[in-house]
């Protein structure tokens, strides 16, 4: 696994929990980021810094861990956020996609007022796994008239082959892990 400074800061901070949330998944826990603020502050500065010279009119966060990261990212980028929820969560007119999950099936649903017309949206997630929730949270921003400029994840697990999924959007991650790393 190629290092970096990204990899260098994070990596002794992320947790890993086998078998959750069913057996044979290695679930790559974000909850150490949060207890070390100087580690959450790098990845937020980060972002902000791969993203300042972006076109990007919102950012889209998906449940609930995505909402961590966009909403300092937001505010210090001075766009909207955008909540993306699990189904049944928001109230009023919603679009709606299901998807699968590395472990299951979904569906998530954000408020047809939050997606205008033509804006770009960035897509925020903690982890990319397999992509099916990024690529679901993709539909809802397309079924609104806007588009995806962008996926970004603090977590990637490239060799499920998420780039295939989310093709062609670029997907940003910090820290990348490979199957040997299971």
């Amino acid at each position: 696994m190629a290092q970096n400074k990204d990899f260098e800061v994070l990596d002794k901070v992320i947790g890993r929990i086998p078998d959750f949330p069913k057996p044979g998944v290695l679930f790559y826990d974000i909850t150490g980021i949060l207890r070390h603020p100087e580690a959450f502050n790098y990845c937020i500065d980060r972002m902000v810094e791969i993203y300042k010279d972006e076109k990007i009119d919102a950012v889209a966060a998906i449940e609930s861990r995505g909402f961590i990261f966009a909403s300092p990212f937001a505010i210090r980028m001075g766009i909207p956020l955008v909540l993306i929820r699990k189904k049944g969560k928001l109230p009023g007119k919603t679009f709606s996609c299901k998807y699968s999950l590395e472990y299951g099936t979904a569906e998530i649903e954000v408020h047809v007022a939050d997606i205008t017309k033509d804006k770009r949206i960035l897509l925020v997630d903690d982890l990319i796994a397999t992509g099916g929730t990024l690529a679901a949270a993709r539909n809802l921003v397309e079924q609104g008239g806007a588009s995806v400029a962008g996926v970004f994840g603090v977590i990637g697990l490239p060799f499920l082959n998420y780039d295939r999924v989310l093709s062609p959007i670029k997907a940003t991650t910090l820290v990348n892990y490979n199957s040997e790393s299971m």
